[in-house]
């Protein structure tokens, strides 16, 4: 499976660049499909690989880093558009570029190749071995290049199922970037930001009081502190009333003046921009700039001034603060020894004053340390913002240290070389001169890497210009056999339009006498060119000859019997309309596309039952998906049983029935040519599915004693092989026995058979009550014909093409599917039996009028539309209740048989007559 991770370039602009995307190549249809990830089940699109051309990728001067250029690949689709792919390293490249190279010019030859509308790479069984098709001979120079120019390598672990559990590969920027360029830019970032440009520090987050994102100095921190303290003892001093000041930890209540941006420069900024917008002519003179200088340095003095005055009113509100506090403080000890002094022991009175003071000393000790504590988070903030800076500059430094350290290994590599080098030879070579040598041998070794690179992508290129050009020679071939074909074609329909004009005309006035009239001619020629066989033709006339209907059909049923000329005339007629049907299907895209878009979203994951797949299931599997459907429905169904058997299990029960004889074997050997003698593959004893059949039922009487073999398994195990092989038909028997019939449907008494057809019966006359009434009017029984229906799924009672569309659904929904078609085959014709007035000719119309169906996709509509609902529940609880009443006479029976048994012993008259069971022994 080819399949891995490659580079999609993608976007536009700024946002233009390479992606890593999981690609899966799917080689049903030759596309590349690509998703974001291993994991995802959608695609995000695909490219179609069976109609594109490849070349290397040239990425413009500076777009890429060097040696890239021989990683990237482009491939150009039908309408012009250009996909760049990337790989992680040139190998990987070329094993891409030359493995869809090979898919493509492999399924571009299939389709040369071919006639039937299946590979054989996905359909399995004997519909796979069939090769209807022509088969071109291949230019064999043009093979023996192709084998000289490829190019062979293998691929890395980024390739194949395998990388699905690897990490997708990071791809690093498009931009041209060292280490040493990428330390410089972060130096010079970081120090534009110390520096504090205007333009470079501001930004959409700020506020009208700017803050600077700066590393205090410690006496920096001390004032911060300090006017920390102030602001705090001024909140309390004013009971309530606020300051404005800056809720940022740095801001101009903590920054010095000389270490932050000042508030003049703010405002002096502000009021060049509004007296340049508001006056731009005085702007504009000389006069106005001198005078605006002016301005800017004297409100740059009054900004000043009102610092300076801003500090002195802090002053003078903590002086305040303070003397409030001792006028407090004095007037609570005036009023306290007035009020205390009076009858209070001196003692007393000490030891009150002392406590007090102590009171007074804890609270000023509680201030400050609140006001240390804030102190000290503040100083725990800053130190983060330094550590984390710190760690900024550890990390350059790493990076410079390491990019150095590099420097200094790749120079003593050198300088090691260049001593190397100097004492091999005779010493008498100065050092400048051992410098340039080496020099000259590292350019000269990257120039012969280039050559190599160059060399195979001149190869590829060559290789691609060889196949596009043998393609193109193939495909201009095509279009003038398929003009040849079509000109026949032509010429066909206007000889036979010409008969038939000559002959409606002699039938709507005859001209000549009744011996003499043309139209007897004209109709015997008419016929003998319809039933007229082909001349065997040399392979390269063949496609110049309009094969309508061929001898057998896809799935290798012959379409014209060889007896009668009548039933030859009806069969290729009824084989005409099929192809019609078929040509006009293939028209209608949207089912096919429909079933391309599952399958392409379940390439990353496991297909489960839904509604969406039920739906697909019903409209018909195309003929190339098919075996895979198959498979994947029968393994659905006997999960369970595959899971206990032993491994082996198939080929266990096969060895054990050609080493011992067993009892079904007889008449399995009877019936083996006589299971679908109107097949190819069955046609004769040493057809193919004849020993494939034979193996199936000899295993599958092993595995099942009680049912051994019983006439009906050999059909259903036929149509299986059609398309899966032995082992995969043998568990579609047991899915088909084991799963969906009840039990007893292939005994001796086939009771579960005779059961549905009760059920059957039931439902006709509830969901077709005037056929039903019909059929009992005149006394038909039906059942002769349905029975036949249920046992073998149709099996020889509808024409190929509906039957297997039936098998489709059967073998994913189960056994009610029957039921639904066998109803929808009377409805399709219910208003022509209808018509009938006479027992014999509906019995004589039942037998045949299934193979006048031709529209499948009506006879769906009706299964699946106009026949519901149709609820599970109901047919078993109708199997259920005939079942007790068909045990119940089939016991009378016996009793019946018994009392015959023994009234032939003891009456003599009787000992001649023989039951029909003693008759068939």
């Amino acid at each position: 499976k080819l399949c891995g991770y490659l580079q999609k370039l993608s976007g536009k602009g700024p946002l233009r660049g390479f992606r890593s995307r999981w690609f899966v190549f799917d080689p049903r249809r030759c596309y590349l499909y690509y998703f974001k990830g291993p994991q995802e089940p959608l695609p995000l699109g695909h490219l179609d690989i069976g109609s594109s051309c490849f070349s290397y990728h040239q990425p413009e001067a500076g777009a890429a880093a060097a040696g890239d250029e021989l990683t990237a690949f482009e491939v150009h689709s039908p309408g012009g558009a250009v996909t760049v792919l990337k790989a992680a390293t040139r190998q990987d490249t070329t094993y891409w570029l030359q493995e869809l190279q090979q898919k493509r010019w492999e399924y571009c030859h299939s389709l040369e190749s071919r006639t039937s509308p299946t590979p054989s790479d996905f359909s399995k069984g004997l519909v796979a071995k069939d090769n209807p098709g022509t088969i071109l001979s291949q230019n064999a120079s043009a093979e023996r290049a192709r084998n000289i120019l490829a190019v062979e390598t293998s691929p890395t672990d980024l390739v194949g199922e395998q990388a699905a559990s690897q990490p997708a590969p990071v791809q690093g920027s498009a931009i041209n970037f060292s280490l040493k360029q990428w330390s410089t830019e972060i130096k010079n970032s970081m120090s534009s930001l110390r520096k504090g440009s205007n333009d470079n520090r501001r930004s959409i987050f700020y506020t009208t009081e700017e803050w600077e994102l700066l590393d205090p100095t410690p006496k920096d921190l001390e004032d911060s502190m300090a006017l920390e303290e102030k602001r705090k003892h001024l909140a309390e001093g004013s009971k309530g009333r606020r300051l404005t000041s800056s809720a940022f930890p740095f801001d101009f209540g903590r920054i010095p003046h000389k270490a932050r941006r000042p508030l003049k420069d703010m405002i002096g900024s502000s009021k060049n921009r509004s007296s340049s917008d508001s006056s731009p002519t005085e702007c504009c003179s000389g006069n106005g700039n001198r005078l605006l200088s002016e301005l800017q340095l004297k409100y740059q003095s009054q900004q000043e001034e009102l610092e300076k005055l801003k500090k002195d009113l802090l002053s003078q509100k903590e002086l305040v603060r303070l003397l409030q506090q001792t006028v407090r403080s004095s007037q609570y000890d005036k009023y306290f020894a007035s009020r205390l002094c009076e009858g209070v022991p001196k003692d007393t009175l000490e030891l009150l004053h002392q406590k007090d003071d102590q009171i007074l000393g804890l609270n000023n000790q509680l201030e400050k340390l609140n006001l240390e504590k804030d102190s000290l988070q503040q100083e725990v903030k800053n130190l983060k913002c330094k550590v984390g800076e710190l760690n900024e500059r550890l990390g350059m430094l790493m990076e410079t240290i390491q990019a150095k350290d590099e420097v200094i290994m790749k120079l003593s590599r050198q300088l090691s070389d260049c001593e190397d080098s100097t004492s091999s030879q005779s010493g008498a070579i100065n050092s400048p001169t051992a410098t340039c040598t080496n020099k000259e041998l590292q350019e000269l070794d990257r120039l012969k890497d280039n050559l190599q690179g160059y060399k195979t992508q001149n190869k590829f290129l060559n290789k691609e210009i060889l196949e596009l050009s043998t393609l193109r020679r193939n495909a201009e071939a095509r279009e003038r056999e398929w003009q040849a074909k079509y000109t026949s074609l032509e010429a066909k329909l206007c000889q036979i339009e010409s008969k038939y004009l000559i002959l409606l005309q002699e039938m709507k006035t005859p001209v000549c006498s009744e011996d003499q009239s043309p139209a007897s001619e004209v109709i015997t020629q008419l016929l003998e060119d319809a039933l007229k066989a082909e001349p065997n033709e040399q392979p390269e006339q063949a496609f110049f000859k309009p094969h309508l209907v061929s001898e057998y059909d896809i799935y290798g049923f012959q379409t014209i019997p060889e007896d009668d000329d009548e039933e030859k005339l009806v069969a290729k007629s009824r084989a005409l309309d099929l192809r019609s049907l078929s040509l006009s299907e293939n028209r209608e895209i949207s089912t096919g596309v429909k079933w391309e878009n599952y399958l392409a979203s379940t390439m990353n994951r496991e297909m489960m039952r839904c509604v969406e797949l039920k739906n697909l299931i019903r409209s018909g599997i195309p003929h190339e998906h098919r075996s895979k459907m198959w498979k994947w429905c029968v393994n659905l169904h006997v999960k369970k049983f595959k899971d206990s058997a032993v491994p082996g299990y198939f080929q266990i029960l096969l060895q054990k029935a050609l080493e011992k004889p067993n009892p079904a074997s007889k008449q399995i050997e009877l019936d083996l040519l006589r299971t679908l003698p109107n097949n190819k593959h069955y046609s004769s004893p040493t057809s193919e599915g004849i020993q494939k059949l034979r193996n199936v039922l000899l295993a599958f009487s092993w595995r099942n004693p009680d049912i051994g073999y019983c006439q009906g398994l050999n059909r259903l195990v036929a149509i299986a092989l059609l398309y899966l092989e032995q082992e995969d038909a043998f568990w579609c028997l047991v899915t088909i026995v084991e799963v969906f019939m009840p039990r007893d449907y292939y005994t001796k008494t086939l009771l579960g058979s005779q059961v549905d057809q009760r059920v059957f019966k039931d439902l006709l006359s509830e969901k077709l009550p005037r056929l039903h009434a019909h059929f009992e009017l005149y006394k038909v029984d039906y059942t002769l014909i349905t029975f036949n229906w249920f046992l073998v799924v149709f099996v020889d009672s509808v024409v190929s093409d509906i039957l297997f569309k039936i098998w489709d659904s059967f073998l994913y929904e189960g056994p009610k599917v029957i039921f639904r078609f066998a109803l929808a085959l009377f409805k399709y014709k219910e208003e022509e039996i209808l018509k009938l007035q006479d027992s014999m000719s509906i019995f004589k119309y039942l037998r045949y009028f299934t193979r006048t169906i031709l529209d499948a996709r009506k006879l769906t509509a009706i299964a699946f539309g106009d026949l519901n609902p149709f609820p599970l529940r109901q047919i078993r609880n109708r199997r259920a209740y005939h079942l007790d009443k068909v045990r119940l006479e089939l016991t009378e029976l016996e009793a019946i048989r018994e009392d015959f048994l023994r009234e032939r012993e003891t009456c003599p008259e009787k000992r001649d007559l023989i039951s029909d069971d003693e008759e068939d022994s």
